[in-house]
């Protein structure tokens, strides 16, 4: 005989991102393991990573004026983990304003929240990305007395391109898609989200 147990999503979300984080420090852990070992056979002193060379900028600014106007706000900032640079881990906040002056009166819409992400460096021009964005936002269906706002989760998970163009900066573009499909969520029903920006140290 089985008994179902039901888990509350915040719940399930901290217990999957506790594990998802368990990995990838793991990882990160055996892999400088494993290259503190080697150095120490060849007779080396592993080099150090500078802190200013370990932290990365990045994310995109969105910006579109007339019939409908929408502001996007999502700055990033990633921490290599690992002496390779190929996994880090980052956060960032996250704000959209929306106003369509084609409904009267005009529709409008703001959000605002918090990411964390990791990203890994398969190869030197794509990486790997899953993120977990919880948002503020006013759901579609609530328009009655007692409007308000709700907090609801997202659970990305993708890939990206990176091209260098100077220095330490870099274009990237990348494909996700939101796992989760919370019924309050904008991205419910959507295919992929492409977004792209630019990072510096990345």
């Amino acid at each position: 005989m089985m008994a179902w147990v039901r888990i509350p999503l915040g719940t399930m979300l901290r217990l999957f991102s506790a594990i998802v984080l368990a990995f990838l420090f793991g990882h990160s852990a055996i892999a400088q393991g494993s290259d503190s070992a080697a150095y120490v056979r060849k007779g080396k002193t592993k080099p150090t990573v500078p802190l200013k060379d370990r932290i990365w900028f990045g994310g995109g600014i969105g910006l579109s004026f007339g019939t409908v106007t929408a502001v996007q706000l999502d700055p990033l900032l990633g921490y290599y983990v690992d002496h390779s640079r190929k996994l880090s881990l980052g956060l960032g906040p996250s704000y959209t304003y929306l106003q369509d002056n084609r409904y009267a009166p005009p529709f409008t819409m703001s959000t605002y929240g918090y990411r964390l992400f990791s990203r890994w460096r398969v190869i030197e021009q794509a990486y790997l990305h899953a993120e977990f964005l919880h948002m503020n936002l006013e759901p579609y269906f609530n328009h009655g007395p007692e409007r308000g706002r709700i907090w609801v989760p997202h659970l990305l998970l993708g890939a990206g391109y990176v091209q260098p163009i100077s220095g330490r900066s870099s274009l990237y573009l990348q494909v996700l898609f939101e796992v989760l499909q919370d019924p309050n969520s904008y991205y419910v029903g959507q295919g992929p989200i492409m977004s792209g920006g630019v990072g510096v140290g990345f």
